[in-house]
């Protein structure tokens, strides 16, 4: 019996600048084989901009290591005063954010995690 191959997880990226912010939406799955594409498309974009938003209302799933880019991109902006939001997470990904306490380092709440800026 032939064993069906895995597909390989895809990340994509669309970009938004405007003077104010940098809009990353991000479309697929943050895992391991996408999580440095990830890292290096946005650390690109932190020096020309003061607040970097990813919106994350198309990623299906997250696993330790997209967190982990996660973490290494807040860590990269904060050390260049670069404001660093997530905005439209799954009910899954609030969930992984909560669980694993890094909700209130990106918004600086739990509550506030996910939410559009007004």
């Amino acid at each position: 019996m032939a064993a069906n191959p895995i597909p390989i997880s895809e990340l994509t990226f669309e970009t938004i600048k405007d003077p104010d912010e940098t809009l990353i939406r991000c479309t697929g799955r943050i895992v391991s084989a996408t999580s440095n594409d990830l890292q290096n498309t946005v650390r690109a974009l932190i020096p020309g901009t003061k607040r970097l938003v990813l919106d994350l209302t198309n990623v299906s799933y997250m696993d330790s290591s997209g967190l982990g880019a996660l973490v290494g991109i807040y860590l990269t902006a904060k050390r260049q005063e670069c404001e660093l939001n997530l905005i439209n997470l799954n009910q899954r990904l609030k969930e992984l954010f909560r669980l694993t306490r890094l909700a209130t380092i990106f918004e600086g709440h739990e509550d506030m995690l996910g939410m559009t800026p007004d």
